[in-house]
């Protein structure tokens, strides 16, 4: 069971999202505002309240939004393509912030656009070869398709390493970017047997990653990633289980699966499963309307020392953090927090850092503000550290 509200404080902080670029549609003017809610994380060694985050692949909209609420009426004939997004400012793409927590604010400190290494942006586009362009093909304003990119990447989440680096969380292919300390991706780590779509890229391109990962669900990749306190290992979640048709596992079916990764390399440590609570149990969805096992999903997830992860799940609405350990193959989950408990924090719930012991710093995705979300951050003080073997 949750705690007793009584033993939790939630503190919304003060942020002023920051506006990138303006967008002539015919409904008006469509706000294009810096988007970093999608992961948080802390660095070992950094200041008090230091923490870095991350934005998802830029601003893209849905095509049934696109029409109806902004009057881009000669993009319907796109309507059937499943997946596809239009992408109003193409340039404004993957980028990392560094912010920092003082007494109720957030402030920015610095923006760090990641580059490859001949100094080119990373942008949104889906890469090449197997099937990520044709699942998730993106189109600008005009309706004219903008490809795929060997510099692309929906990024997702974040762990900072104490040597100055970065591993983010790709939800397209998926994969993990190696990033140096100044916004340079050094390497990719892809699925086996998928690096070879890469040929060219301007990164070492490192097929390591279990060869099944490349089977995600639309728009399902790894969103969650954490990094063990001495920094050998990476634990990443695919947000939703696979389709039945692709688990292999009867442990899997209905599960996210859960890897552990050497930090360094990317090569599979161990294999764990995730299992999702009932969809009604997220009361504000589903007062919202119907609720399914293909809503539910794993947005982040933050290491607690040892073998304990604190995991994010959710459908919309409602978000969830459960304490897992990693001791079985099937996961049991001890339940921290349920928003449905403080309706003061705001639906989409993406991005999750430790503070302290007992102060978790949360965060909302605003999707670059394209359908007028500003991102929220909030402070969770418990009563006792959250790494307790009880419920705290």
């Amino acid at each position: 069971m949750a705690d007793e509200p009584a033993d939790i404080t939630i503190t919304r902080l003060t942020w002023i999202d920051q506006v990138l670029d303006a967008v002539e549609t015919p409904r008006g003017r469509l706000r294009i505002t810096l988007g970093l809610g999608s992961g948080l994380a802390r660095r070992a060694g950094d200041p008090p309240g230091v923490v870095w985050a991350i934005g998802d692949r830029g601003p893209n909209l849905k095509i049934g939004p696109a029409v109806d609420d902004h009057g881009l009426a000669h993009l319907s004939g796109l309507a059937g393509r499943e997946g596809a997004k239009i992408m109003p400012s193409p340039a404004i793409g993957p980028m990392l912030v560094q912010l920092r927590v003082e007494g109720d604010t957030v402030a920015c400190l610095q923006v760090l656009p990641l580059r490859d290494a001949t100094g080119a942006a990373f942008d949104g586009l889906p890469g090449p070869g197997g099937d990520m362009a044709a699942m998730e093909p993106a189109f600008d304003l005009s309706g004219a398709p903008l490809g795929h990119s060997l510099a692309g990447g929906d990024t997702e989440g974040v762990v900072a390493l104490a040597d100055g680096t970065f591993r983010v969380a790709d939800e397209y292919g998926p994969s993990i970017l190696v990033v140096a300390a100044d916004g340079v991706v050094q390497a990719r780590w892809v699925p086996e047997g998928e690096g070879a779509a890469l040929a060219g890229a301007a990164y070492r391109v490192e097929a390591v990653l279990p060869p099944l990962s490349a089977r995600r669900r639309l728009n399902r990749g790894f969103e969650a990633v954490a990094l063990s306190p001495d920094e050998t290992r990476l634990h990443v979640i695919l947000q939703s289980p696979l389709a039945p048709e692709d688990e292999t596992d009867d442990e899997g079916r209905g599960r996210a699966r859960l890897w552990t990764l050497d930090a360094r390399t990317g090569a599979p440590l161990a294999e764990h499963f995730y299992p999702f609570d009932a969809p009604e149990t997220f009361r504000r969805d589903a007062q919202g309307g119907p609720v399914g096992p293909d809503d539910l999903k794993i947005s982040e997830a933050v290491s607690l020392g040892g073998d304990r992860l604190l995991v994010l799940e959710r459908i919309s609405r409602t978000s969830k953090l459960y304490r897992v350990t990693l001791d079985a193959p099937v996961l049991t989950k001890t339940l921290v927090l349920s928003t449905d408990d403080w309706p003061e924090i705001d639906a989409d719930l993406e991005g999750m850092a430790l503070l302290s012991d007992r102060d978790l710093l949360l965060s909302t995705d605003n999707d670059f503000g394209v359908e007028g979300r500003e991102t929220a951050f909030y402070r969770v003080t418990f009563a006792a550290p959250l790494a307790g073997g009880e419920p705290v």
